[in-house]
């Protein structure tokens, strides 16, 4: 059976640095991330999702972390095609006209590419690195343009460990879940399984799917019924929820199968409002521990 680890969806959230979790005097950049792997073996890092890495920060984070401690990395929203500030590009590859928007051509997409995979080498090579994670939008549906996106990722970042989240609830609809698997399995790519609130239009369901024999990721969002939701204040409203203990064992049948059949699961939370993301994820470890059946990884395990 395979390993599990559990961590949060960052550790550097505005939420979780005023929440009251960070000791005294480990609230600095260098002593939140240490503090952080003396409780957890995993985290992944958000920030990528909204600018480019750098190597330094590669580095840094290797620096800072325990030799067995993995990154699960956050592709650049413009990589996955979710919409992207110009300002969040280097300023050498903003478009000239002006727009607040970018609008990605191949060759930018390339050239972004480049400069991310590049920042990221440093962890890479120290073996740090668990997965990159790729988030598509609600917006990309399944069918031949949509799988014309994932096979795209997979042939750009071919050498790469790739995780790959479908938010659009149609990939994993009963009629289309064994072709969503497939494409993935294609390319070894590791299937995001979620957990989201239930019964709403943008819901996707909570399939325990393995598409890749070395990895396997969960990404639990909380059950707000704000999922979904857009405009002002709307990200700490979806994402707003404490997990009770229940909640959370009713996953312990799905985290067994995926742990049969991948050689690591990575169980990641992403309430993130306030403490809740890392409070849910230290539950989740003692519901792990309890259980022979499982291997839990890391700092934090109850012994």
């Amino acid at each position: 059976m395979g390993d599990v680890s559990v961590g949060a969806c960052s550790w550097t959230d505005p939420a979780l640095v005023a929440g009251g979790w960070y000791p005294a005097g480990r609230r600095d950049a260098e002593g939140r991330l240490r503090h952080y792997a003396t409780r957890f073996p995993v985290v992944e890092v958000d920030s990528t999702y909204y600018g480019l890495p750098s190597a330094r920060n590669s580095r840094l984070w290797t620096e800072r972390t325990p030799p067995d401690f993995r990154f699960d990395v956050k592709a650049f929203s413009l990589l996955t095609g979710q919409p992207t500030r110009t300002a969040a590009l280097p300023a050498d590859l903003r478009p000239a006209g002006g727009s607040a928007w970018v609008r990605a051509d191949d060759g930018l997409r390339k050239e972004v590419w480049e400069r991310f995979s590049g920042a990221l080498a440093p962890l890479r090579e120290a073996g740090r690195l668990g997965t990159l994670l790729f988030q598509f939008p609600a917006s990309l549906a399944p069918g031949a343009r949509g799988e014309a996106v994932v096979e795209e990722c997979a042939e750009r970042a071919a050498d790469w460990p790739l995780a790959v989240e479908l938010r659009h609830p149609g990939w994993w609809g009963e009629e289309r879940r064994t072709a969503t698997a497939a494409l993935l399995a294609r390319h070894a790519i590791a299937t995001v399984a979620v957990d989201t609130a239930q019964g709403l239009p943008t819901s996707v369901p909570p399939v325990a799917c393995v598409t890749s024999p070395d990895l396997a990721v969960v990404r639990f969002h909380g059950r707000s019924p704000a999922w979904g939701s857009s405009g002002p204040g709307a990200k700490e409203a979806k994402y707003r929820h404490t997990y009770t203990e229940a909640e959370l064992a009713e996953w312990l049948p799905r985290l067994r199968d995926m742990a049969d059949r991948a050689a690591s699961v990575h169980v990641l939370f992403n309430n993130c409002c306030a403490d809740a993301s890392v409070r849910a994820a230290e539950t989740m470890q003692q519901l792990l521990a309890a259980d022979a059946a499982f291997t839990v990884r890391g700092p934090g395990v109850p012994r």
